[in-house]
């Protein structure tokens, strides 16, 4: 490492996997210190540096060397197992600072002389407690899968046979006789079965009744009014067990059930399209059954509220990974069982590219890793129903302003010629602003070229709104053909840079031009 690269590390300041020392202190708090980042993800401790400012002030000579004697021997002495470290000096401005390079270990978990054991939380450390969480080491390790464990009082008989020989025919083509071994030892081949007991993904995928031994690992699901979850009232609500295609296939109905469809240029007598991409949220109910830690008693949970929908899986993510590399495609396996059966029987690719393919679909996704409460949350944003139009102002919904022109006594097609394009026809409408005395391209020009960060979409909009004034959220979406969220998005920025305005009530009230 060179002065350079040292100084941009100091510049940022301590992170989960940077520490800062003016001296050596306590020997007691370096043990913490390193044993903390072999059961995380490794990091470095710097010596020469003050913690609070960042202000690099250096170490002479004998301090280093002394330095350097003391945590080789707290490396192997006062931790266990032994963990191997790596030092150098930098000198930076005339300043040597002391550099010692921790790795991840591959025994974990590491703990100090007291039996500690310690993991990094941000920029500090602290204790590991609970049981599951040092499972979950020694799953990382490699030394321990919670799915490949055998459950308590279960056997061969707790399989579910028409499952299994479904899944033998598709995999593999042939009936399981053809394979001319005993049916226990078959078992035990597809890791359905250890010892005479049926493993954690062998329940989950070919169990009678997965719920009758691990009667947590299902999903709690509930569509809300409002948007807190402290609310009384609830439009629906369900506790979806089976196995995990059956708990996948059920959540996905009950997310359709409880989300609206819009209908986003289709013909009047299609179904529409789900307000939230449906392969987004494949995507991320796969991802929290699949990768959720099975180490721990809780469902996963689907909450629908009027502005989101949160899916929650237990555990947070495992070591190494953070929110910024899964959304690149960077992927640890928690559950290699599980995950193997998912890519033989569900839509599951098992890539590290689920994550990336629901960023395509829904970029506002966010997702919260909370080591706290030991979860990892999805986050996808919707609508309110009843502030389409204007989110600021909570003018009339998408869904019920089409409703209102679909089902009244007029023809469709008139009606919507009417409310749409105002006293001129639709195809009329469009030509003008297409093919007519206004080139499109012209009028889009006009604003783009006017209007600093206006694309396309919005300049259609502004177009629309200038031959269509009052026009309410319903109408444009169906003019633009594109999506209730997309809409709304587009309204949203067009007001934050104070081209449209909404004027007047819910009802009746509409967008203008400025």
């Amino acid at each position: 490492m060179d002065s350079k690269e040292l100084q941009q590390i100091v510049a940022c300041g301590e992170t989960s996997t940077v520490q800062f020392k003016e001296h050596f202190s306590n020997q007691d708090s370096i043990a913490a210190e390193m044993v903390a980042m072999s059961n995380a993800c490794g990091g470095m401790i710097l010596f020469g540096i003050k913690d609070k400012t960042g202000e690099i002030t250096g170490l002479p000579y004998p301090e280093i060397q002394q330095i350097n004697s003391m945590l080789a021997n707290i490396a192997t002495n006062l931790l266990r197992p032994v963990i191997y470290i790596q030092t150098e000096t930098v000198i930076i401005d005339g300043h040597s600072v002391l550099v010692v390079r921790i790795a991840e270990g591959d025994n974990k978990p590491y703990k100090d002389l007291h039996g500690v054991i310690w993991t990094k939380q941000g920029a500090d450390k602290r204790k590991v407690m609970e049981n599951s969480e040092i499972i979950r080491l020694f799953q990382c390790s490699g030394m321990l899968y919670a799915d490949e464990q055998p459950i308590p009082f279960t056997s061969e008989k707790d399989v579910n046979g028409s499952i299994l020989d479904e899944f033998i025919r598709k995999e593999y083509g042939r009936e399981k006789e053809s394979f001319g071994v005993p049916y226990t030892e078959l078992l035990q081949n597809l890791n359905i079965l250890r010892g005479d007991k049926i493993t954690l993904a062998g329940l989950l995928f070919f169990g009678k009744n997965p719920q009758q031994f691990r009667p947590t690992f299902m999903i709690k699901a509930v569509s809300f009014f409002g948007n807190n979850i402290a609310g009384v009232n609830y439009r629906d609500s369900k506790d979806i067990t089976g196995t995990l295609p059956e708990l996948f296939e059920k959540g996905m109905s009950f997310l359709k059930a409880n989300l609206h469809s819009v209908q986003a240029g289709q013909g009047f007598n299609s179904i529409g399209q789900l307000e939230i991409s449906e392969i987004a949220l494949e995507e991320l109910l796969q991802n929290a059954l699949v990768h959720r830690d099975y180490t721990r008693n809780a469902p996963v949970r689907l909450l629908i509220f009027d502005n989101r929908v949160e899916i929650i899986s237990p555990g947070c993510l495992p070591d190494g990974l953070t929110v910024e590399s899964i959304k690149l495609g960077t992927a640890v396996v928690r559950n290699p069982f599980i995950a193997s059966f998912c890519a033989k029987i569900m839509p599951y690719r098992g890539l590290g590219s689920g994550i990336i393919r629901a960023l395509k679909e829904e970029p506002d996704l966010e997702f919260m890793n909370d080591p706290e409460r030991m979860q990892f949350t999805s986050v996808i944003g919707r609508v309110y129903d009843d502030k389409i139009d204007d989110p600021t102002n909570g003018s009339e919904g998408i869904n019920d302003h089409i409703n209102d022109h679909i089902n009244v006594d007029e023809g469709a097609n008139d009606h919507i010629n009417d409310h749409i394009n105002g006293r001129e026809g639709a195809n009329d409408h469009i030509n003008d602003h297409i093919n007519g005395r206004e080139g499109a391209n012209d009028h889009i020009n006009d604003h783009i070229n006017g209007r600093e960060g206006i694309n396309e979409t919005a300049a259609l909009i502004l177009a629309f709104l200038e031959k269509n004034p009052g026009a309410k959220g319903g109408e444009i979406m169906l003019f633009l053909q594109k999506g209730r969220a997309t809409i709304v998005r587009y309204l949203k920025s067009l007001k934050e840079k104070e081209l449209i305005e909404y004027r007047g009530s819910r009802k009746t009230g509409g967008y203008f031009k400025k």
